[in-house]
């Protein structure tokens, strides 16, 4: 058997036979790659049935906020946000001086333009809606899959590093902007060869909070058959039945659509401009996505699957 694109019979353990014409293809030559070898019958782009277009997110106020659950309240929050950049700003002000080798995280500048802002969220709710997912910018436990009580930092195989009280301050700022409606300058963009990509809407410095990555908990044990391609470690534990992982298939944020490097090329490592960073938070772990450079407007968001297990396959990462 050889694959239809490339037409090498190689790597077979990747190739894929279409249940409708019998004609093969490899994983990574997919267009966009699939991570893994689906589960159950798979169909090649000839035999599938055709898949209807993208259907846009309507751009009106209230269908964002009722997608989003975005608090009333716009004027106080205009208040209370210059209130708290305010401290933010003179808490990193006297940090700097106690403390000038470590940087710490910025909170991101939420795009001033209303309207702009709306196609911003309008763009993520059309992915979202696309991927069949209800948005949630927080971690969610399920009934039947892994309670909060096991979420502990303290059980990180070598420890986890607790994330200092000024960053803790911001990533809350954070929260409370985007649960009033300014969320970060991103958008959301489909592109035929990656999928569902983000692209930054504005200009991004360096160790700019970007989000948390957000979805369902699971014991990684029970995901060892899920073709999915976005579970994220939570937390690496030294009993594995214990391991757990972020799932965003059904609820998540932006974070699930931010693509990752080939990690095994140098252009593609080049294009890394996104840190991902677990920390103890009030004893929980939490996985943030931080800017780890300065990120230009237009310029697409990645970052490296592998930063901690280095077992995910990016080989042919475009």
């Amino acid at each position: 058997m050889r694959c239809d694109v490339c037409g090498s019979g190689e790597r077979d353990e990747e190739l894929l036979l279409c249940d409708g014409c019998d004609r093969g293809r490899h994983i990574f030559c997919l267009r966009p790659i699939a991570a893994r070898v689906p589960a159950g019958p798979w169909f090649c782009p000839a035999c599938a049935p055709r898949s209807k277009p993208v259907k846009r997110f309507p751009m009106t106020q209230t269908k964002i906020v009722d997608f989003f659950r975005i608090q009333k309240g716009a004027e106080d929050a205009e208040v209370e946000k210059c209130g708290l950049f305010q401290d933010v700003k003179k808490r990193r002000k006297r940090s700097l001086v106690m403390h000038k080798k470590r940087r710490r995280i910025l909170p991101y500048v939420p795009t001033e333009d209303k309207v702009q802002r709306l196609k911003q969220m309008a763009s993520l709710a059309t992915a979202m809606t696309s991927s069949k997912m209800k948005f949630s910018n927080e971690l969610t436990y399920i009934p039947g899959m892994a309670g909060r009580s096991s979420n502990q930092a303290r059980l990180e195989e070598g420890g986890m590093q607790i994330l200092p009280k000024e960053d803790k301050e911001t990533i809350e700022l954070c929260r409370t902007m985007q649960k009033r409606g300014e969320c970060p300058p991103l958008l959301v963009v489909f592109d035929s060869r990656e999928g569902f990509t983000v692209q930054a809407d504005a200009d991004i410095k360096d160790m700019t909070f970007i989000a948390e990555y957000t979805g369902d908990v699971d014991f990684l044990e029970n995901r060892a058959n899920d073709d999915g391609d976005s579970i994220m470690t939570l937390l690496l534990t030294e009993d594995p039945s214990k391991r757990l992982v972020i799932c965003p298939d059904k609820r998540g944020n932006i974070s699930r659509f931010i693509n990752g490097i080939n990690n095994h090329t140098l252009d593609g490592k080049k294009k890394k401009n996104i840190k991902c960073v677990r920390y103890d938070i009030d004893g929980e772990s939490h996985v943030l996505l931080v800017a780890c450079r300065d990120i230009a407007c237009g310029e697409k968001l990645y970052y490296d699957y592998n930063g901690y297990e280095h077992e995910y396959p990016t080989h042919h990462f475009i």
